[in-house]
């Protein structure tokens, strides 16, 4: 029991100032110029996981931007929509030539005969956003154009992602909706108006008789759905939910009797029967008279008026609604969501293939939701974001000897290290605060450090993977839910203790000092990182100056030697800013149980605060981040 807390208080012993730091570092300059702190972990990955990501790691990454400067050597599905009687269409991803004229923005409105070209045994898939999801929605039309899904539509609700949409190839239509192109927040009066342009979207599309599997934008399709949804031919409507303890260990669709969370409406599949159409028309109608409903509350109301009967012993359907509807709920295992894909990797533990994962349970909104599919390895970025260009001052002296003459070397690229956890830390004791805590901070304090050498050398840092010992989530509870599959220790994403949302914000450096770029703790595994970036890491460790062994490696290219300035009043200053920076980059636990307000402050300088110990605030004046 005492392992744990030895190792911690050792750390906590430590000097933690962002002066130690700046000490001699015997370095071996490699040629390419790029550059990675401590040696290269790799991350274990799982077979599945694997095996989904090289199918869309084949083609070149996508856009960011706007513009029409996308590949067109895209890989291309084979299958094209087309129409009865009409020619194939293009396909997806062959943009308009580039001499030619936008078309007016009357034909993209959204019909009948535009659904049908695209439709494929009468299915349409549809996902919809504004300029503000441009990156996620690409993501998610090349998941399924790397499954040779070719059915799909994407509902624009600003005219800036249409034609940015058109001009890539995307298979597009106006949904006249004039919104903002900026991201509007979860919750916000904006976030309540894209809920009902959905239901709107659903109401429009099914008296067309088109069957309409509806997607947010915060999804990708690891597999081809569609098979799946065909097993089902009785169901209205098949829908997703949070569901966070397993119902069925198979891929059947899940025990409705035991789902007691929300259903989801993230991922759902709609038929255009009677009951469905009747549903979504009393959705809409209640959704249009209280603005203050959200969309998939309202739809929850309205399906549970009824649960059950079971429609046959075997579908796993039951009636729902008014009692005609029959409807089944997608295995949380493998359409999962951010809990059970990310927290308890439920589909790995049952030797499952999952068909979806949905960014729902994160806790660092928009950047949040990125960074999680970008820790997956399934969101798809420009080539620049796997290069860092950053610059530090390196004195290089023709030999080791004083005296001798020094110059500048410009240095770029990545900054990378290998964490060092007591076994202790992670998996002795009871999982309780104490414990989690100490592992925690203890990672944090490592962080911290190469946080400041990343700033020092201005270099991108690729963020280590992070051990947890208990779950986070929005409500109390016991450290993981009761039965859920989550293992602990378990690897947890980024934004169970860092505020990603903040790690990736424009910070005003006059109070926070330069910016200090990351990527993701599996960035260096993914198999779009240019092979001159995977060829050009160094090992380097830090070394006291004039101490045995501190001397340059001999199997670099050229020996040097790398110091940085100590105690200047520019440096001191630039460290009040560091700390600054370094406070706003955690986030909170949450929560105890018993206890109001439930939830407890990470603190990255915890280490001088002598006694320190988790704990919830006491009162409303302590209720406030550590800084």
């Amino acid at each position: 029991m005492g392992g744990w807390r030895n190792a911690v208080q050792e750390a906590a012993a430590s000097k933690p100032l962002f002066l130690t730091i700046y000490t001699t570092i015997i370095v071996g300059i490699v040629a390419t110029s790029f550059y990675v702190f401590s040696a290269i972990y790799s991350p274990s990955a799982s077979t599945s996981t694997q095996s989904i990501s090289t199918s869309w790691l084949s083609s070149p990454p996508l856009s960011q931007n706007g513009g029409s400067n996308f590949s067109n050597n895209i890989s291309q599905p084979t299958d094209k929509a087309s129409q009865p009687g009409s020619n194939q269409l293009k396909t997806i991803w062959e943009a308009p030539p580039s001499n030619s004229k936008m078309p007016p923005l009357e034909s993209f409105k959204l019909t009948k005969e535009l659904v049908g070209e695209r439709a494929k045994d009468n299915v349409i898939i549809v996902t919809f956003g504004n300029f503000a999801f441009m990156d996620f929605i690409l993501t998610w039309v090349k998941h399924l154009t790397d499954l040779d899904v070719s059915n799909l539509l994407v509902g624009a609700m600003d005219t800036k992602l249409l034609e940015a949409l058109y001009w890539k190839g995307v298979p597009v239509f106006d949904m006249g909706s004039h919104m903002s192109t900026i991201d509007v927040g979860w919750g916000s009066p904006t976030f309540h108006k894209m809920g009902r342009e959905k239901v709107l979207l659903i109401n429009a599309i099914l008296p067309f008789g088109y069957e309409l599997l509806m997607c947010d934008t915060d999804m990708v399709w690891l597999k081809d759905p569609l098979p799946y949804l065909a097993r089902y031919p009785d169901a209205d409507i098949l829908t997703s939910s949070d569901q966070v303890v397993p119902t069925v260990v198979d891929d059947r669709l899940a025990d409705w009797k035991q789902v007691g969370a929300a259903y989801n409406i993230g991922i759902f599949h709609w038929r255009p029967t009677e009951p469905a159409i009747k549903l979504a028309k009393e959705w809409k109608d209640m959704l249009l008279a209280d603005d203050k409903i959200w969309d998939q509350n309202g739809f929850n109301e309205l399906a549970r008026k009824q649960t059950g009967p079971a429609v046959n012993d075997d579908s796993g359907l039951f009636y729902a609604f008014d009692g005609t509807l029959k409807l089944g709920i997608l295995p949380e295992s493998i359409f999962c969501s951010g809990h059970t894909y990310f927290v308890q990797a439920m589909y790995e533990q049952l030797r499952l293939e999952p068909y979806a994962l949905h960014t729902t349970f994160q806790y660092g909104g928009t950047e949040g939701k990125r960074h999680r599919l970008r820790e997956a390895m399934v969101f798809y970025d420009p080539p620049e974001y796997y290069d860092a260009p950053g610059q530090s001052e390196i004195y290089y002296p023709a030999s080791l000897d004083a005296g001798q003459s020094e110059i500048y070397y410009p240095a770029r690229g990545f900054l990378s290290f290998k964490p060092s956890i007591p076994k202790s830390l992670l998996l002795d004791g009871e999982h309780n605060l104490e414990s989690h805590f100490s592992l925690i901070n203890y990672q944090m304090k490592q962080i911290r450090s190469a946080l400041a050498i990343a700033s020092l050398l201005n270099r991108t840092l690729v963020m280590p993977p992070l051990w947890c010992r208990l779950d986070r989530l929005w409500f109390s509870h016991p450290g993981v839910l009761e039965g859920s599959m989550t293992r602990q220790p378990f690897l947890c994403p980024l934004d169970h203790v860092f505020e990603v949302n903040v790690m990736l914000k424009d910070l005003p450096e006059e109070e926070f000092g330069p910016a200090i770029n990351i990527r993701e703790y599996s960035f260096l595994n993914n198999p779009l990182l240019p092979q001159q970036v995977k060829e050009s890491w160094l090992d380097v460790q830090l070394c006291q100056e004039g101490t045995e062994d501190c001397h340059a490696s001999s199997n670099t290219s050229r020996p040097g030697l790398l110091r940085f300035r100590k105690n200047s009043t520019e440096e001191m200053t630039r460290e009040e800013k560091f700390r600054n920076r370094m406070k706003r980059y955690v986030g909170i636990w949450c929560c105890v149980e018993n206890h109001t307000p439930g939830h407890i402050y990470y603190d990255m300088y915890w280490d001088e605060k002598p006694g320190w110990k988790p704990a919830p605030p006491q009162t409303p004046e302590e209720d406030h981040p550590p800084f």
